[in-house]
């Protein structure tokens, strides 16, 4: 659980509350972020965060109230008498951005403004497990109207869309190389859904929304470096190494659902034998369960209803069914293993819809983490549990959408 001390700074702004420790970007855009960050700053405040003159953040910040991005406000009176000191804040309302994230269950949607304060929400049920990019784009489309509609706004209200969806995703590119969602592969995501909003896009697979949405609104505010690991209909990891999101060489990395942890072992998803989330998401445990408990796949239900019907059996002592929760959580403590040995993170947070099955972080589960790690003498990371609920995706999304639009503004490539 998070500290009393973190949660109160989490309370406002949005955005990592620790600077770069190697920073290049132009001073306005460090300076607008900060602020965005802080929820609201005083000039002398700002110049001392940033390490430079105060001459330096006057200028800047009126050259962002001229731009309409910035305003001043009356900061609360410390004293009862003599003038109120006054602060600058983002301005919230000059841009809107949404962001979705799609799903093979149920889709998400959430317009912020532009300080990241939320708007509205909307959520729809996805139509099909596998089908075409048009068949899901049409989907996305609809739900991003419905966001709109209890908004008030349409479409050209928005300045960006983020889009977020499973599978491997290249964000630079905007294309799906591979998605369990998509029919097709190397599907241009970003282009085609541009043309249809005549909106800018950004694209990305929902691990690294995961990490930007703890990065901008959760746990990992407070850090500069740290792991998102989830665990729903798949397997995904999202890093964070120095408040930004690390995506490799060629921006197809942290495919942690797709390390291999048994050679010719269980069949994933993606086609490929041994895979880490072959023996720990969600289909996984259904197909163990069909097998040790005999359920017939056809008659039983929904995999929803199926792993329900499996957690409650491992809570009422069915050997077989502990057994597999058990076999899963080893594997997870091996996967967990390797990302702290890789990428020695201060914190993993685990997180998705599978967080709900407490066998998958119980005692032993960690214990088994340290136990892997402690052996070549570094000490394990901290690992915290978030299960934020379905919205916490898009907003993840939709900080996607507001770093591009930031980096659109005030960036060293802006207009």
């Amino acid at each position: 659980m998070l500290s009393d001390e973190t949660t109160e700074m989490l309370r406002s702004g949005c955005g990592p509350l620790l600077p770069t420790v190697t920073e290049t970007r132009p001073l306005r855009q460090r300076l607008f972020e900060c602020l965005r960050a802080a929820g609201a700053s005083s000039r002398a405040d700002l110049a001392r965060w940033l390490d430079c003159s105060p001459a330096s953040v006057t200028s800047v910040s009126a050259e962002l109230i001229e731009a309409g991005l910035v305003r001043e406000i009356d900061a609360p009176r410390e004293a009862a008498r003599g003038r109120p000191p006054v602060s600058l804040a983002v301005s919230p309302d000059i841009h809107k951005v949404a962001g979705i994230k799609l799903t093979d269950d149920t889709h998400t949607a959430v317009i912020i403004d532009f300080a990241g304060a939320i708007i509205a929400e909307a959520t729809m049920p996805s139509a099909a497990h596998r089908q075409p990019l048009a068949a899901t784009l049409d989907e996305a489309e609809t739900l991003l109207h419905r966001a709109l509609t209890e908004a008030g706004m349409v479409p050209g209200d928005l300045a960006w869309v983020g889009l977020g969806l499973p599978g491997v995703v290249d964000h630079a590119a905007g294309v799906a190389l591979w998605s369990p969602l998509l029919t097709e592969r190397n599907a241009p995501l970003r282009e085609a859904l541009e043309t249809r909003l005549g909106l800018p896009v950004a694209v990305d697979n929902d691990a690294n929304l995961l990490a930007l949405a703890e990065l901008w609104f959760g746990a990992g505010r407070s850090r500069t470096d740290f792991a998102v690991v989830t665990i729903e209909n798949g397997v995904g990891m999202g890093l964070v190494l120095g408040n930004r999101v690390f995506r490799g060489g060629t921006g197809l990395g942290m495919e942690l659902g797709h390390t291999k942890v048994q050679l010719d072992g269980a069949l994933c998803r993606c086609g490929s034998r041994g895979c880490l989330e072959a023996y720990v998401a969600d289909y996984a445990l259904v197909r163990e369960a069909q097998t040790a408990l005999h359920w017939n796949r056809d008659t039983a239900g929904s995999a929803r209803a199926l792993l329900e019907t499996l957690y409650a059996e491992a809570k009422a002592g069915h050997s077989a069914a502990m057994s597999i929760f058990n076999r899963a959580g080893r594997y997870l403590a091996v996967g967990l293993a390797n990302v702290t040995e890789l990428f020695d993170p201060h914190l993993i947070i685990l997180s998705g819809g599978e967080m709900r099955f407490d066998f998958l972080y119980a005692d032993a589960v960690l214990a088994e983490v340290q136990s892997l790690t402690s052996r070549t003498g570094r000490m394990p990371p901290k690992i915290e549990i978030n299960a934020w609920g379905d919205m916490v995706w898009a907003r993840g999304a939709a900080a996607l959408a507001l770093a591009s639009l930031t980096e659109r503004l005030l960036g060293e490539s802006r207009p």
